[in-house]
């Protein structure tokens, strides 16, 4: 039998044609893989080579099934991703609007490489990217890396920093922003950066408004409220990422909400019933303007109960809302 130069590429080849094209429903037969080999690799074998080729296989660990009869043949039964798994990876890729379009699209498409060809199909059928508010930032896969790579080597950043202008167009701030990153936090469908400011302390940044991001010879800045678990109880603090005098505050919500604060702050908090239509819980936030607007968005059915000074801020926010009316 004569060989090729891709002879010893073979098995490769097989593999990678029946994870791409073999199925439950769709089979590959041995013809297939002979006819494959041939026209697209130049590679001539009898089926006793990949008779042979799939039994490796198979002792490598491969869960190839063979099925006999006029329409069997060869499939992969399990992969490294089961389909409900890169449906999940691909709602959450879709749903992230810090992911531009074009690299939501991009990120799919190589999930969709993870399965057969007929699964990737239903796939996408389900996908709709287009109409999605996305980030308009097409860097910012690189500026997760480039923080990330930060981060492992314990130094600081230097990044500009951009408004979105009238005319949609970046608008640069007039100065560099430094900083020492510590962690990365998806809030809101958006991705910060929690990081310690010389200016401003502990800070968070959107990160597909940060651009031109290059590492520093400066250690980062040494931040107790975010290293370990101080970084995730910091996180759950922010609200919305918008910083603020952190406060416990005491609220009562109406029944028909306790989905909304579990959902919120998590199945931790400690939820008391109030008569038969309220409950009252106590949180630790940063009380901010976000967090306000939050609560008075529920009209009556939230209330802030303490501490006064929350409770002054709520009343001369609705005030200044009243007023351009």
């Amino acid at each position: 039998m004569p060989k090729s130069d891709n002879q010893k590429l073979k098995i490769f080849y097989i593999l990678d044609y029946l994870q791409r094209n073999s199925h439950r429903e769709h089979p590959v037969r041995a013809a297939e893989l002979l006819s494959m080999l041939e026209q697209q690799h130049n590679i001539v074998c009898d089926r006793k080579t990949v008779y042979s080729d799939i039994a490796a296989l198979q002792d490598y660990g491969v869960d190839i099934v063979s099925l006999p009869g006029k329409n069997g043949g060869y499939f992969i039964a399990s992969r490294n991703f089961e389909l409900p798994e890169l449906k999940l990876l691909i709602d959450a890729v879709q749903s992230s609007r810090f992911l531009t379009e074009k690299k939501s699209r991009e990120l799919i498409e190589k999930l969709c490489s993870q399965c057969s060809v007929y699964d990737a199909k239903l796939m996408r059928r389900d996908v709709l990217v287009s109409g999605r508010v996305k980030s308009m930032n097409e860097t910012i896969y690189y500026n997760v890396d480039a923080i990330q790579e930060a981060i492992a080597q314990n130094r600081q950043i230097r990044f500009r920093y951009f408004d979105w202008g009238l005319d949609r167009e970046r608008h640069y701030r007039d100065r560099d922003y430094q900083a020492s990153p510590y962690g990365l936090c998806q809030d809101n469908e958006n991705c910060y950066l929690l990081a310690h400011s010389p200016r401003h302390g502990v800070t968070s940044y959107r990160v597909d408004r940060m651009s031109e991001i290059r590492p520093v010879d400066q250690p980062r800045t040494p931040c107790q409220e975010l290293t370990g678990k101080a970084l995730v109880e910091h996180a759950n603090r922010l609200f919305q990422m918008y910083s603020g005098e952190t406060a416990d505050v005491k609220l009562r919500f109406d029944r028909s909400l306790v989905n909304v604060v579990i959902d919120r702050f998590g199945r931790d908090i400690l939820l008391i019933p109030d008569g038969d239509r309220h409950f009252v819980f106590t949180v630790n936030v940063a009380v901010s303007p976000m967090f306000l607007s939050w609560v008075i968005g529920f009209g009556s059915k939230a209330k802030i109960l303490y501490p006064q000074s929350v409770i002054d801020a709520c009343k001369a926010m609705c005030r200044e809302a009243m007023a351009q009316y």
